[in-house]
């Protein structure tokens, strides 16, 4: 008499994955250095994916990366120390930023949400190192240089993009789980909103430091990527492997 064994396999999870674009580049550049614009892009998504294994293993299914930012600023701000207009359309911030979405677009499984941006509320504004050393006595007004200036730009619709596509996602069924790269973005009632739905929430703040109080409206934290790489040596590839140094999967929160 023949017997027959039934293999009963795990289905697999279908992750959506919303990246703050702001937040993203500033924490990559820190992270993995200064790249080009096709190399970041290339960079970004091979992080995502790295969101979709779990010690080695396949784990989930992309469902789309969604990257959330705003169009580069062409307008023109004045700079406190040069005392001039700067045209930020001359600027290579804009050029930057431009290729790197242009080649963004151009992803598989990648959608790119943008905001508005608010020109006559941006400005440059010192950097907090240069603020810092002021403050500390350690150079004067007069020390200070082009360098030590950054343009602010304020941005206007990317949180409520952010909060209204996890609130989709969930509403329709499309997902098992979200991965947030943000840090403190106002997510707080989207999330609760998908977590109350049944949808597993994870945060990746890429090591960034987070408010205590946000742990119990996630289902776990997890960056993918060692606590304290070499930017020299730093190679994102899919098949990544957590180290010690990296956090896996800790589940915080109820």
């Amino acid at each position: 008499m023949e017997s027959s064994i039934e293999v009963i396999s795990k289905p697999i999870e279908t992750t959506a994955i919303l990246v703050d674009g702001g937040f993203y580049r500033r924490r990559a550049y820190n992270l993995f250095g200064d790249k080009s614009p096709e190399m970041r892009a290339d960079e970004l998504v091979t992080y995502c994916r790295r969101h979709l294994r779990v010690r080695g293993e396949n784990t989930s299914r992309l469902y789309r990366i969604f990257y959330y930012d705003c169009p580069p600023m062409a307008g023109n701000i004045f700079h406190p120390l040069l005392q001039k207009t700067i045209e930020m359309k001359r600027t290579k911030t804009y050029e930057w930023t431009t290729r790197f979405i242009e080649e963004l677009s151009c992803k598989r499984k990648v959608a790119i949400r943008l905001g508005e941006l608010q020109e006559r509320e941006s400005a440059y504004r010192l950097k907090r190192r240069s603020t810092n050393a002021l403050c500390r006595n350690e150079i004067e007004v007069a020390d200070l240089t082009e360098k030590d200036f950054e343009p602010d730009f304020v941005q206007k619709g990317v949180d409520m993009r952010i909060g209204l596509d996890i609130a989709s996602l969930t509403h329709k069924s499309l997902v098992s789980r979200i991965v947030l790269i943000a840090g403190d973005s106002d997510f707080v009632p989207a999330a609760k909103y998908a977590r109350r739905e049944g949808v597993d929430f994870i945060l990746d703040p890429m090591w960034q430091s987070i408010r205590p109080s946000l742990n119990e409206h996630i289902d776990g934290l997890r960056s993918c990527v060692a606590k304290n790489p070499d930017p020299a040596t730093e190679r994102l590839h899919a098949d990544y492997v957590p180290t010690p140094d990296d956090s896996e999967d800790e589940q915080v929160g109820g």
